[in-house]
């Protein structure tokens, strides 16, 4: 008896898109001698172990396994817990975070709501019973206690499982599930990178504790048609122009002394990224609503008093960067910079870098030197389409750690550096441990074969060199001129042009189903200048037009069939697919949009606001960039085109209003289309029979509305 293979779409779903397996997640201890990561059992398995890796004896060993922890039971998650991985994008099991002591010694996690710890050199776990369900354990850096979050209330207790107790807790006038002590809000862990809520003092006795209040911020309720017996779900979503979260900060002993951070929260309300380390007193980042002006403040923990540091402005908005700002270990300054139109590091008032980089985050800061990942800036000697690359910088010049051209990110300490890197010619990651700049170990992958190469070329199109990746069926002629399928993200945060095999691993698949798909980076996208991304200030749909350069450019180069032009993405890319058939039906022949925003004024405020401002100020602005107007589809052009909208009705980011209000507009307008509600899914869809039809529907779509054989 044989069984059929599975198809890609099912492996794909099935693998968590070829995640499964792969390590992640990796801490190294200071003295350099262990590597802590997580990795499930395979391929196939969502459920994140716990790993310690001994550098110098090249051995992996488990030190936390959720199966045993939990004796075989199914795993349950609280609704703050799917929150939390909904902001993330967390689509796996088990294990999906930890925290550490800083000598690495003690690890801390939840599972099922229940908070484990692990002892990293016996390699044994072990639950502490503690009130439940458990968010966000972290160990103080001694070691000696470990703060969580359960009931919207911040508690701690002692790494033995004694003592345990609330250090704040929500006031009993509060409106239930209103407020709570060490949590991020909504639009922090959406849109600002914060997904903490408290952070310990370097010496363990104790912890900046954010209070969060969404009394002010709207209420919205959704439900699962599907299940008409269940209660629709209440969440406070801040949309566009309305009233955001309260977000205070206080410094909270273990004595339960509670002292108030001070600043001018009216001014600058948003808390955009917090550091504590033994370097300087603790530092914030605040941001003012309408991101053009913030501020880092140095704390005084004992009083609250805050002073500035450093103030930032720009007449477009100031972005967010990850690992930074923070303090050097000699008490400078590290933040990343928009100066010269170039972005940059800077040290104290001082940039390190120029116009040749484009730097992206801070990976670690040491005496000698910042580690960095950055992309070729605009004065950079070749373009390095795709690439991101590890650097050492400090004031004598730089040195460029990671070589083979690809995607390459790393974590250090101790004189050890992992060194994770993705490339063109191999499926997944590679994971080297490098001591001195010589590689010691690595960390193997459980992770499946994809069993698919994608036949890209990564090139740029256009007057303006928009980065392009162009994928062909993998049997293709060379000659034939194909039916072209666009398929872009197109908007901020999202750079899909990328040197790294699995990146393409969809698009190859729709290439193989006989069309050249097209991937553009165009104005908007991240990791090329300030300039290119900010150039979409007030009007999202420059995004349009540079897709349509880029299909023009590569047009002239390449066999493409321009009478059959579809384009199909999901969120942003999604909004991008139905505003390339509504605006420009004389270029695309078909759609399909995924999750899209379809009114701008129904998306959250801190990153709406940012590229269109207030929609109270700016209803023209808005209207251009949405696809619907209260007068319904926003400036439609003739003729109509073939579109297929999917949004999971669970969604929380995009809510389905979106698709609902697209597909009323285009009914009264006359415009035939298709809807493909998905039932329980949320702005990801990691269920496998969905995920797998979903990409076999949008292909016969595809057929059907470009007419192909």
């Amino acid at each position: 008896m044989t069984t059929e293979p599975l198809s890609f779409p099912r492996r794909y779903a099935r693998t968590q898109r070829f995640t499964s397996g792969a390590p992640r997640a990796f801490t190294v201890s200071p003295d350099g001698s262990r590597v802590v990561f997580l990795r499930s059992r395979s391929g196939t398995d969502r459920a994140n172990q716990l790993w310690i890796l001994d550098v110098a004896e090249g051995v992996e060993r488990v030190a936390a396994d959720p199966a045993a922890l939990l004796a075989g039971a199914t795993e349950r998650l609280s609704a703050e817990e799917r929150a939390r991985r909904e902001r993330s994008r967390e689509g796996g099991a088990g294990i999906v975070g930890y925290a550490t002591d800083t000598a690495v010694e003690l690890a801390s996690f939840s599972l099922s709501g229940r908070l484990f710890t692990a002892e990293l050199r016996a390699g044994t776990a072990r639950e502490l019973r503690v009130p439940k369900p458990v968010i966000d354990p972290r160990p103080s850096p001694d070691g000696r206690f470990v703060a969580y979050v359960a009931g919207g209330a911040l508690r701690v207790v002692g790494a033995e499982g004694e003592d345990d107790r609330a250090l704040a807790e929500p006031e009993p006038a509060a409106e239930p599930g209103s407020v709570s002590y060490g949590l991020a809000e909504f639009i922090a862990a959406e849109e600002m990178g914060r997904s903490r809520g408290f952070w310990w003092s370097p010496e363990g006795d104790r912890l900046l504790v954010a209070r969060v209040d969404d009394t002010p911020v709207r209420r919205w309720w959704i439900s699962d048609p599907a299940h008409p017996e269940r209660d629709p779900q209440r969440v406070a979503y801040p949309v566009a122009g309305s009233d955001n979260a309260e977000v205070r900060l206080f410094v909270i002993g273990l004595d339960g002394v509670r002292t108030e951070v001070v600043w001018d929260r009216a001014r600058y309300p948003y808390l955009a990224h917090v550091h504590w380390s033994a370097a300087g007193a603790p530092l914030i980042l605040v941001q003012a609503r309408d991101q053009r002006s913030q501020l880092f403040l140095a704390v005084e923990p004992d009083t609250g008093a805050t002073r500035m540091v450093h103030a930032d402005e720009d007449p477009q908005w100031l972005d967010l960067f990850p690992g930074v700002p923070c303090w050097s270990p000699g008490g400078q300054l590290v933040r990343i910079a928009d100066e010269g139109g170039a972005r940059v590091l800077a040290f104290g008032e001082r940039p390190l870098t120029g116009p040749q980089l484009h730097v992206r985050a801070v990976l670690d800061v040491s005496d000698d030197d910042v580690l960095i990942s950055a992309s070729a800036g605009e004065a950079a000697a070749a373009p390095e389409t795709g690439e991101v690359h590890v650097y050492r910088v400090n004031e004598l010049g730089m040195e460029r750690l990671s070589q083979e051209p690809g995607v390459h990110s790393a974590v250090r300490a101790g004189g050890v550096t992992v060194l994770v890197s993705s490339v063109l010619g191999r499926p997944g990651a590679q994971v080297q441990v490098l001591r001195d700049g010589k590689r010691t170990a690595t960390v193997a992958s459980y992770a499946e074969d994809p069993g698919l190469s994608p036949r890209v070329t990564l090139t740029q199109g256009g007057a303006q060199k928009i980065p392009c990746a162009l994928l062909m069926p993998r049997d293709y002629d060379g000659d034939t001129p194909l039916p072209v399928l666009l398929d872009p993200y197109g908007g901020p945060h999202g750079p899909r042009v990328l040197a790294a095999h699995n990146a393409h691993l969809t698009s190859q698949w729709f290439a193989d189903q006989g069309f050249a798909v097209i991937v553009a980076d165009g104005r908007g996208t991240p990791g090329r200048s300030p300039a290119w991304e900010k150039a979409v200030r007030d009007d999202f749909t420059l995004s349009l037009d540079d897709q349509v350069e880029a299909l023009h450019a590569l047009a002239e180069r390449f066999p493409l069939d321009l009478s059959r032009v579809a384009i199909r993405g999901w969120s942003y890319g999604g909004w991008l697919a139905g505003l390339a058939v509504l605006r420009r039906p004389d270029v695309f022949h078909a759609g399909i949009a995924g999750a899209p925003v379809t009114d701008w004024r129904l998306y959250d405020t801190h990153y709406t606001e940012r590229y269109l401002g207030d929609p109270a100020a700016s209803p023209d602005t808005y209207a251009k960039s949405s696809l619907i107007t209260d007068d319904g589809l926003s400036a439609p052009a003739q003729p109509h085109r073939p579109l297929m909208i999917v949004h999971g009705l669970a969604d929380d980011n995009v809510v389905v209003a979106h698709a609902l209000r697209l597909s009323s507009a285009l009914l009264a307008a006359g415009r035939p289309h298709e809807v493909l509600p998905l039932s329980g899914v949320t702005h990801m869809t990691p269920q496998e029979q969905v995920a797998e039809n979903l990409l076999l529907l949008q292909v016969d779509f595809l057929r059907r509305a470009l007419q192909l054989g």
